[in-house]
C-alpha cells in the first residue's frame, strides 16, 4: 500500500525535529565559541520556509520540537562552577544569548508558525530544561504576533506527546537515570525570591566535565562511539585521553558515591542506580518492546536525545524512529559517513483524520527523512 501513498494528499503533516543544539553562537563576546555544535543555520531556515510556502503554503502542518532545540548548557555565560548558572535570571539571560545569536533562524520560525494552518509543538528535553522556568516560556512566546501564540504549545508537564492515534513522542533522556528530573519538584525559590532549577547530575557533569574539555577539543561530545573514541584518543592523544578519563572518573566518584553516603542511601541502591547510568539508552530493542507492551494503542514511538538516527519496523506494524541530530557528528564505526551532518527529521503523514489503529498503516505514514537542500553557490564554508 506504500506505493499507492504517493499519490495521495494527506490530511495533516507533521514534521518532528530534535537535538539541534542552538548555543551562542560561533562567535561570543568577539571570542571563537568552541561550545557552539549548531552550524546549519541556513539549512534549518530552508527547511522552515519550504514547509510553510509552495504546495504547503495552506496545508496543514504541525512542527514538533522534542527536545534541545536550545543548548542552555553550553552558554559560555558565566563560569563553570557557579551555582548562578542554574537560577532563574542567569537561564532567562542565556536564552537571550542563543536567539541574539541564531536571529534568522527564529525569524524563519515566527514565519512558519505565522503561516495559514501552521502550528507549533514544543517538548522540552535536558539539554533546554530550564525552559521549565516561566518567565523562559513566557519570553519565547512572546518572540511570536500576539494572534499567533494560540498555536505554540509550550509546558512543563508535556514530557509524552500524542500528536495523533498510534504516534507517541517523547525526547528520550527519561531514560536515563543520569538525566531524568522531576519537572514537578526541580524548581526551588531561596530565601530572597530567585528560584532555581536544580538540574540532574548529567547536566552538572556537561558543564563541569564536558564543557572544560571541550574547549580543548571540541569534537569531544560528537564523537561515537564512545568506546572506540577513547581507545582512538589513548593511541594517538594519550595524555588529554589521560587526564580527560580520570576527570570523568573522579567527577562521577564525587558526585555518585560522596553525596549517596551524605545522604547514607546504602550499598543497595549506590549499585542499583550505578547499573542504571551505565546502561545509558543502548537497549533500543527492550526499550521499544517495553514501550509497546505497555502502550497497546501505540504504532510508532518517536524519540530523540541520542543523537542517533534510527528507523526500525516490526513484524507487529509498529515503528521505533530516532530523529538524530542537526549537528556534526564523527562517527568511527565504518558502517557510518565518518564525518556527517545526516540533518534528519520525523514526518508524519495522515491521509484520513479518521481512522482506528486497526488501519494505522493504510491511513498513517511514518519516515525518517534526510534533508537536503540545495546549495546556490559552488562552495560552502570550511569549519
Amino acid at each position: 500500500m506504500k506505493f499507492l501513498k504517493k499519490n495521495k494528499k494527506s490530511k495533516k503533516e507533521y514534521l518532528v525535529i530534535s537535538d539541534l543544539h542552538l548555543g551562542a553562537g560561533d562567535e561570543y563576546e568577539n571570542r571563537i565559541n568552541p561550545l557552539e555544535d549548531f552550524h546549519s543555520d541556513e539549512e534549518l531556515v530552508d527547511f522552515f520556509n519550504f514547509y510553510s510556502t509552495g504546495e504547503y503554503a495552506n496545508k496543514d502542518v504541525e512542527l514538533i520540537i522534542n527536545g534541545d532545540f536550545f543548548d542552555l548548557l553550553a552558554v559560555p555565560f558565566i563560569p563553570l562552577f557557579d551555582d548562578e548558572y542554574w537560577s532563574e535570571t542567569a537561564s532567562l539571560q542565556k536564552l537571550k544569548i542563543i536567539l541574539a545569536a541564531h536571529e534568522e533562524v527564529i525569524a524563519s520560525l515566527i514565519n512558519f508558525v505565522g503561516t495559514k494552518n501552521k502550528s507549533l509543538v514544543y517538548i522540552i528535553g535536558n539539554h533546554d530544561s530550564e525552559l521549565l522556568f516561566d518567565s523562559l516560556k513566557d519570553h519565547f512566546i512572546s518572540l511570536f504576533p500576539i494572534d499567533h501564540r494560540d498555536r505554540i504549545t509550550l509546558k512543563n508537564d508535556l514530557n509524552l506527546y500524542q500528536p495523533t492515534k498510534g504516534i507517541f513522542l517523547q525526547h528520550g533522556h527519561e531514560y536515563e537515570s543520569l538525566h531524568h528530573f522531576n519537572e514537578k519538584d526541580c524548581i526551588i525559590e531561596a530565601s530572597e525570591g530567585e528560584k532555581y532549577f536544580i538540574p540532574p547530575w548529567g547536566s552538572y557533569y556537561v558543564t563541569h566535565v564536558i564543557n572544560k574539555y571541550k574547549l580543548e577539543r571540541k569534537h569531544i561530545n560528537a564523537v561515537r562511539p564512545i568506546k572506540k573514541f577513547l581507545i582512538h584518543a589513548m593511541i594517538f592523544d594519550t595524555f588529554f585521553a589521560m587526564r580527560f578519563m580520570i576527570a570523568n572518573a573522579y567527577f562521577y566518584f564525587m558526585i555518585r558515591f560522596l553525596s549517596y553516603y551524605r545522604l547514607k542511601l546504602g550499598w543497595k541502591n549506590i549499585i542499583e542506580d550505578i547499573i542504571n547510568e551505565l546502561t545509558l539508552f543502548q537497549d533500543y530493542e527492550g526499550l521499544t518492546r517495553e514501550f509497546f507492551d505497555k502502550h497497546k494503542d501505540a504504532k510508532a514511538l518517536i524519540v530523540g536525545h541520542t543523537h542517533e538516527p534510527m528507523f526500525r519496523e516490526y513484524g507487529d506494524d509498529t515503528k521505533f524512529i530516532n530523529t538524530g541530530t542537526w549537528t556534526r557528528m564523527v562517527n568511527l564505526d565504518l558502517s557510518h559517513d565518518l564525518n556527517d551532518t545526516p540533518l534528519t527529521y520525523a514526518l508524519i503523514k495522515v491521509f484520513s483524520l479518521d481512522y482506528d489503529l486497526d488501519s494505522f498503516s493504510e491511513h498513517v505514514d511514518v519516515k525518517l527523512n534526510k534533508w537536503a537542500p540545495k546549495s546556490n553557490l559552488p562552495y560552502e564554508e570550511y569549519r
